[in-house]
């Protein structure tokens, strides 16, 4: 079985993000770049299943700049097999849209030919929450998102997901679309012998030309600005003072 994990070059966690003074976007300049979070558990995850027997091989896919070149030798020092480098755009600050990622990799999937996509539940630069479903969409493939517990018996995939309330488990045909939830597991450290193997796999790159996918932005960023800053809290002397602030702010 053929696991696709699609990965995405983000912001560092670790960093503070920085607003442009012109509001125009985020400042990336100096900025440490790294795989977004939730697509390095869906590279761990893939691995696991590989480790287990359960997977042959683990394709991992970026689209985006050149640089994501980086973050696939990541991942392939994680144990990923291969890697497919899909150049949309010579701009860092271009954020490639949700529907034209999944298009492309909709093309991928269909070249490739997995039983399994695992992608991050979203990415934590915008935040979109959507090429997976989307993806799932122009496949007709089931999908399982937000996953914390995945296995894969047969024909079939397990997983457990957080909904309101509680915790589900579901049961999809492969193939079939997985997302990344942070509880799913706990991504490895690439070791160094890893990461100079990493070095000599295969890396093959392509451009949404070749997959017949135009990728012209369908959404307008109008202005990017730092969240409010909270308020500081007050202390109060009683809890007659409490009330009394409570019942004045309408809570009680």
């Amino acid at each position: 079985m053929k696991v696709l994990v699609p990965v995405k070059r983000v912001i560092d966690y670790n960093v503070k993000v920085r607003v442009k003074s012109d509001g125009t976007g985020v400042d990336l300049a100096n900025v440490k770049m790294s795989m977004n979070p939730f697509d390095e558990i869906a590279v761990e995850e893939a691995i696991r299943l590989k480790e287990k027997g359960i997977a042959t091989e683990v394709v991992v896919v970026s689209i985006g700049v050149k640089q994501a070149g980086d973050t696939l030798r990541t991942a392939m020092a994680m144990g990923a097999d291969r890697a497919i480098l899909v150049t949309a755009s010579e701009d860092a600050a271009t954020d490639i849209e949700p529907l034209a990622v999944a298009k492309i990799l909709a093309k991928v999937v269909a070249a490739e030919g997995p039983s399994l996509v695992i992608a991050g539940k979203q990415a934590i630069d915008n935040d979109m929450n959507a090429t997976g479903q989307m993806l799932s969409a122009l496949l007709g493939w089931g999908q399982a998102t937000f996953a914390s517990k995945l296995e894969v018996e047969g024909d079939a995939a397990l997983v457990k997901r957080e909904i309101d309330g509680g915790m589900q488990t579901i049961r999809v045909a492969l193939p079939a679309i997985v997302t990344a939830d942070l509880r799913l597991n706990e991504p490895r450290y690439a070791s160094l012998p890893n990461i100079m193997k990493a070095k000599k796999k295969p890396l093959e790159e392509k451009t949404p030309a070749d997959y017949g996918v135009n990728i012209a932005p369908r959404l307008t960023v109008l202005k990017t600005e730092e969240p409010v800053m909270r308020a500081a809290g007050i202390k109060v002397g009683s809890v007659d003072e409490l009330v009394a602030k409570l019942k004045d702010a309408g809570v009680l």
